[in-house]
């Protein structure tokens, strides 16, 4: 290894123009020991073939992204299918993006009340299958389309009913950075168990065109990346950090520049607050 890199994930939407074989076998060649999985990429190289790629490569999956979207009609089949693929895949964590407003509706509380539900018909399946469903709280920017919840405390909120083993949560610096409160609901998440996984990637201005793409690599926005791995280590959290992005401009580029720039990134910016 070319850096500190034991606890490193590389997140396959980083590296978006890769297929699943080429970002399992990017991530071996340059010392990276986990991946963190799209189902889009598991899908096309079919669950079994992949963990199997995966188990060969001698990595591990720190997650798959992503269930959710429980505000939706008919949710729960798919993501039960998605617990399925997180067990056969060899990961505990199964990330939730838990779904916007229903297409028409103005009704956020009852959106929220849909997530809500919808967790609580999916425990038991998760909790048979060795699966943690890990909740995603994403930037308020993404309220009406993407996730009703919005802050570490309201993910942490949804989860409180639920044994820490079945329901957790996710830091990811994208979308929590700009929390006033964030310190104090990590430190929450780790006194609770809960916390499932943490992501990180910078914030850029100006947002693109698409929010969705406007994620940057580490050290290139305004995100204080000391402070918060600072929080996370704290709780005792001992997982994979995941990289994910989505760029267009990162993903135009080669997939092992990129590959080495995040190593790089990571090892200046994140490892040794770890």
């Amino acid at each position: 290894m070319t850096a500190p890199v034991q606890r490193l994930s590389l997140n396959t939407k980083t590296t978006e123009r890769w297929t699943l074989a080429e970002a399992v076998d990017g991530a071996a060649r340059a010392g990276i020991p986990a991946v963190g999985l799209w189902r889009d990429r598991v899908q096309e190289a079919g669950v079994d073939r992949a963990a199997k790629l995966v188990r060969d490569a001698g990595l591990r999956v720190s997650s798959l992204c992503r269930g959710g979207f429980l505000t939706g009609p008919d949710p729960l089949p798919d993501n039960r299918r998605a617990i399925d693929e997180a067990a056969t895949l060899g990961t505990g964590e199964l990330v939730m993006v838990v779904g916007g407003m229903p297409a028409g509706s103005r009704d956020l509380v009852g959106a929220r009340a849909r997530v809500a539900d919808g967790i609580a018909a999916l425990v038991p399946y998760a909790a048979e299958s060795g699966v943690r469903l890990a909740l995603e709280p994403l930037h308020p920017m993404y309220v009406a389309d993407r996730a009703v919840i919005s802050t570490l405390g309201q993910a942490l909120d949804l989860a409180a009913p639920h044994d820490a083993a079945s329901v957790g949560v996710v830091v990811d610096t994208f979308h929590v950075w700009w929390d006033p409160v964030l310190g104090e609901q990590i430190e929450r998440a780790g006194r609770e168990g809960r916390l499932s996984s943490y992501q990180v990637c910078d914030w850029l201005v100006p947002i693109a065109a698409d929010p969705l793409l406007s994620r940057g690599m580490m050290g290139e926005g305004h995100i204080d990346f000391a402070t918060i791995t600072r929080e996370v280590a704290a709780t005792g959290y001992l997982g994979d950090i995941e990289v994910e992005i989505f760029n267009a401009d990162i993903w135009a580029r080669p997939g092992d520049d990129v590959v080495a720039t995040m190593i790089q990134r990571y090892a200046e910016l994140v490892e040794p607050y770890l």
